[in-house]
């Protein structure tokens, strides 16, 4: 090993090293896949390939270990090869990994929520012309919210007023006719920065899916209250259902779009989203640092 290949692996300069020392920094969940590959090419001579994580104090890299074993038959043979610190291609790959998951998550959704539009609309649409405009304004709406939930590429600024940001998310979802006024919106007066925009619209986006799906937006009776207030250094919002189907059991929130979500409320926002099932409906409280809003 050179200096590049002790500095890789976060080891001092020392005139030998051995698999035992670079095993210790070898990441937990890859260290019986590498320990078998590398038996198993002590065992036969030839080339070898593997990818791995390693831990060099809080950070994780990728390497990637390319070379050729000796003589299978010499019990202290020397392995000979390189390693690759290959970190930004393996984030790159997780990176994509993610955006198509989410992708194929929010097609699904807005599907499922065009189809709840859909049902809503009928309830009060008197006419099939009446309702083809209410459904089509309906989903131009949906259409605004939706591009607030598009990735940013690290813009800064104010991109809008919290109470705003909030309206246009859920007029998707706000009756016209019978039911009209469902949804009520009482937030403190605050700017809201784009990167922030898009962590709130995942999160208004996914719970008022589930709320067209099986909450109080699914039904003829039921209501939304988003209200809001400050608490010193942090922000609190609570999504108040009432009036839907009766909450039986707790439903179970572990889906790919409430993993993602919770991922983004605690990085982008640092803080937190807790759901309370009441038996009348949901009550979700998302709690965020209010220095983290204007970014």
């Amino acid at each position: 090993m050179d200096e590049r290949a002790f500095d890789l692996w976060g080891l001092p300069w020392s005139e030998s090293v051995t698999f035992e020392n670079l095993s210790a920094h070898i990441h937990p969940a890859d260290r019986d896949r590498v320990h078998a590959a590398f038996t198993a090419t002590r065992s036969v001579p030839g080339p070898y390939e593997i990818d791995f994580r390693i831990m060099v104090g809080d950070d994780i890299r990728w390497v990637s270990a390319r070379g050729r074993a000796a003589d299978a038959d010499a019990e202290d043979s020397p392995m000979f090869g390189i390693f690759l610190d290959v970190t930004g291609r393996k984030q790159a790959e997780e990176g994509s990994e993610l955006l198509a998951g989410e992708m194929s998550h929010r097609v699904k959704n807005l599907l499922a929520i065009a189809a709840g539009l859909t049902e809503i609309t009928s309830r009060s649409a008197a006419t099939v012309e009446e309702m083809t405009g209410q459904l089509t304004r309906r989903l131009t709406s949906l259409g605004r919210a939706h591009d607030l939930v598009r990735p940013l590429p690290g813009a800064q600024g104010k991109a809008a007023l919290l109470g705003d940001l909030m309206a246009i998310l859920l007029s998707p979802y706000e009756d016209t006719g019978a039911f009209s006024g469902r949804i009520r919106v009482a937030v403190p007066r605050m700017g809201v920065g784009e990167k922030t925009a898009t962590t709130l619209a995942m999160v208004v986006h996914e719970l008022a899916t589930n709320s067209v799906k099986h909450g109080a937006l699914s039904a003829d009776t039921g209501t939304l209250d988003l209200s809001g207030r400050t608490e010193e250094d942090e922000v609190h919002l609570v999504w108040s259902e009432t009036g839907g189907p009766h909450v039986d059991q707790i439903p179970e929130m572990a889906g790919f779009g409430s993993r993602m979500i919770l991922r983004s409320v605690a990085t982008q926002l640092g803080g937190s989203l807790t759901y309370d099932w009441q038996t009348s409906g949901l009550v979700a409280t998302l709690i965020m640092r209010k220095d983290r809003m204007e970014r």
